[in-house]
Formats: C-alpha cells, sequence, structure tokens
C-alpha cells in the first residue's frame, strides 16, 4: 500500500536478526515464511507458529505490515496444516496472506484474510487481475515484465476501478532488488529431477547456480560456452533506474533475501528507504545513485542487472559460484554484557582479533543487525588498542547488545 503517498518498501525476514534490521532501517512491511510451506523453506531458519505473536508485536510497534508467506505448491495432506496456521496468524493479527494455491486462497478468504497473489501464480494481464480481485487485494506481477507493461496494467486497474474485497483499488507490487531465479517466477524442476527436491515446495538445491559443460551427445565434441554458469542470472537491482519504476505506478516494491544474512537486510532496506524518500523529495539524482550502489555492492551479490524492466531480450548471467560483495564479516566472539548508564558493552574475543578503528557488526534476535567503528576499547579492564582471543574487551556503542550477541568485523572481501 501507499504509505503517507510514498510506495510500500517491503523487506525479507527469514529470522528475528533479519526481522529486526528489516525494522530498524526503514521498511514498511516484511514478509517471511512458518516452517515448511513456504519458498524460502529449506534456505532459511524460517520461524515457527509460536513466533506469530512476537512477529506480530514487533511489526505492530513499528507500525509496520506482516506478510506471511504461504506460497508453495500445496498437497490434500497439507491442508489441516495450512488451516492451522492461517487461523494462527489471523489471532496473531498477522496483516496479510500471500499465496499462489487457490486452497490457501479460499481458507484465508473464509476467516477475512487480507490476500495478496503471489508470483508463482504468474499475473502477466489485466484480466487475470480481474478474476482475482474478487479474491485478492495486492498482486506481484510476473518478473518478466517490462516497466511499460507494468505501467499499462497500474493505468487499467485505475482506469476500469478494479478493486480488491477491501473496496479499494488493487494494489501492484513488483520484485525490486536480490536474487532472480533462472525459471523467473519460480516454476523451475530441476532440483526435482536430480535431488527429488522440488522447488516448488521450498526445497531448492540450486542447480542452477552450478559450473556446466555443454557436450554434443552425437559427436562427442565440448561446446565452449563464454560463461560456465550459464543458468545463474545476476540479481536484480532497480535503484538507479528507481524512478521509472515509480512512475510506473506500483504501489509495492519487494526486496528479495529471506536466505540472506541480517546485515544483507539492513544494508539493502537502508538504501532503498533513502532513495525511495530522495525521490519524493525531488532529490533523486545520478551522484545519489552511485553512492547508494557503493553501499549495495558491500553486501552479498552476484552481480546486478535491471531484469526486464527495461525491455531486454535476454538475461545477464553471473560469472562466478557465490558473492561479488566487496566486503565480508569474520566472527570476532560473543556478547556477555551490557552496562545501560554507561552505554557499554562487553564482549568475549573467541576467534579473530580485534582493535581500535576497526568496522564491526553486531547482529542478534533482538539487536538486528547494526554496524559501528570503534573509536576507544578496554581489554580485561585497561585501555588497549588491541584486543585477542580470550580476551574481555568493552567498548562504547551506540545500541544495547544482549547475551550471545554475535560480534563481527567487517573487511574488505
Amino acid at each position: 500500500m501507499t504509505i503517507n503517498n510514498k510506495i510500500e518498501l517491503m523487506a525479507p525476514a527469514g529470522n528475528f536478526e533479519s526481522l529486526q534490521a528489516a525494522l530498524d532501517n526503514g521498511a514498511d512491511s516484511i514478509y517471511f515464511g512458518v516452517e515448511q510451506l513456504n519458498m524460502r523453506a529449506r534456505s532459511t531458519v524460517n520461524f515457527t507458529i509460536e513466533d506469530l505473536p512476537e512477529i506480530a508485536k514487533r511489526c505492530e510497534t513499528k507500525n509496520v505490515r506482516s506478510y506471511l508467506t504461504l506460497n508453495t505448491i500445496i498437497y490434500d495432506h497439507d491442508l489441516s496444516v495450512v488451516k492451522t496456521l492461517l487461523n494462527k496468524a489471523k489471532e496473531a493479527n498477522i496483516t496479510a496472506v500471500i499465496a499462489s494455491d487457490q486452497a490457501v486462497i479460499a481458507m484465508a478468504r473464509s476467516i477475512a484474510t487480507e490476500v495478496h497473489i503471489s508470483t508463482q501464480l504468474n499475473i502477466t494481464n489485466i484480466e487475470t487481475i480481474r478474476f482475482y480481485s474478487l479474491f485478492a487485494d495486492t498482486m506481484v506481477l510476473s518478473r518478466e515484465l517490462s516497466l511499460r507493461q507494468v505501467k499499462k496494467i497500474t493505468e487499467q486497474i485505475e482506469k476500469e476501478q478494479i478493486k480488491g474485497p477491501n473496496g479499494n483499488l488493487v494494489e501492484i507490487e513488483i520484485f525490486g532488488h536480490g536474487a532472480l531465479c533462472m525459471a523467473v517466477s519460480g516454476k523451475c524442476y530441476l532440483s526435482l529431477h536430480s535431488h527429488n527436491s522440488s522447488a516448488n515446495r521450498g526445497a531448492c538445491k540450486q542447480n542452477c547456480r552450478k559450473k556446466y559443460t555443454v557436450i554434443d551427445q552425437e559427436t562427442g565434441f565440448e561446446i565452449e560456452l563464454d560463461n560456465e554458469y550459464m543458468m545463474s542470472p545476476k540479481d536484480l537491482c532497480t535503484l538507479d533506474f528507481l524512478d521509472q519504476v515509480i512512475d510506473s505506478g506500483i504501489q509495492v516494491l519487494k526486496l528479495e533475501g529471506r536466505g540472506r544474512a541480517p546485515e544483507y537486510v539492513a544494508t539493502v532496506t537502508k538504501t532503498y528507504r533513502e532513495a525511495i524518500d530522495s525521490y519524493y523529495e525531488g532529490t533523486f539524482s545520478k551522484e545519489k545513485t552511485e553512492v547508494w550502489m557503493e553501499a549495495l555492492n558491500t553486501v552479498y551479490n552476484r552481480g546486478f542487472w535491471s531484469g526486464y524492466y527495461l525491455g531486454q531480450e535476454l538475461g545477464e548471467w553471473s560469472d562466478i559460484p557465490g558473492s561479488a560483495a566487496t566486503q565480508k564479516k569474520i566472527y570476532v566472539g560473543k556478547g556477555t554484557h551490557y552496562f545501560p548508564k554507561a552505554a557499554i558493552g562487553q564482549f568475549k574475543i573467541e576467534a579473530y582479533d580485534i582493535k581500535v578503528g576497526d568496522k564491526i557488526l553486531v547482529t542478534g534476535p533482538s539487536t538486528g543487525a547494526q554496524e559501528m567503528i570503534i573509536d576507544e576499547m578496554f581489554v580485561n579492564d585497561l585501555t588497549a588498542e588491541k584486543a585477542t582471543k580470550g580476551d574481555d574487551c568493552t567498548f562504547k556503542l551506540p545500541f544495547r547488545i544482549r547475551m550471545s550477541d554475535k560480534l563481527y568485523k567487517i573487511v574488505e572481501a
């Protein structure tokens, strides 16, 4: 939905650390999965049904909307679990459910829970939107559409006054940033055929991210490829043409990353928050975009491209097996105490050394992902320039830490 006449920024939450990172860095809404019935069932820790009240409470405190993803293929034996989950989400006051299976959509509507249509349904035209407007208030369009096609759909919704069950015009959501699937909108069977592990049930083994050699079976000739990672797309990034994205008439911009670390969620959410606010303030510029892109490059990415939004005929493929991030984190130790009056945190150094001037990251279920630079340090109660394995280390913190929060050092990759 539009927030203060701005588009809604929707951030991922794969665990409580990432949830808090999203809340602390300007998300208008978050989306999350519970246990097995979501498209990141295997790649994240995932929340449990018992976590629903805490998720809702944290979001309500920040006036942030909460969306439960229930968008996998559903079989008969799943239906009782789906029903229980929907009822518990309703009781906890979760804002809406993101669904693709008609059974989930029907169950959610039967208990008056707001429904959002997942990208798995591949919505590409106004008539499909008209049909699903009987059940859903927000719809995610297929990822292969261009911005021109997106704009035509949003204009038709306005012109024809197509409304959802809540009585408002249907809202359009698109993907704004993060990992792209080779199969575009999620229908892939490679993992199922190779490992009996269905991507459409949230258990993708990521066959497409691996290196391949192509051989002509008739002749045995090995085909030379410019890129061995021929099925691994670069990550989507819309930040440098965010003005065009907003002008397309969408209401919700979704950031991918439920399988990513909390510092990823923090950095990407913060960067897009700044960019969106800048657009509405009239200060969005090429110079600012360059700074924001540097920030996005510091966290996990496979390189960036603009998806199909600007009309490219083919995708752009990554040429590396993992991340192209310019920074990485190294585990240092864990939090042991916090002194609130002095605003000082104490850590037990368990692995890597840290010293004055280092950039650090602290993560935890309530702390989220917080970064800072150490400007003064005490080791075993004495002023020091460096802390090593086994030391008790304290320094000033502009945020509260909890027992067992993890301490990392941020270094150049």
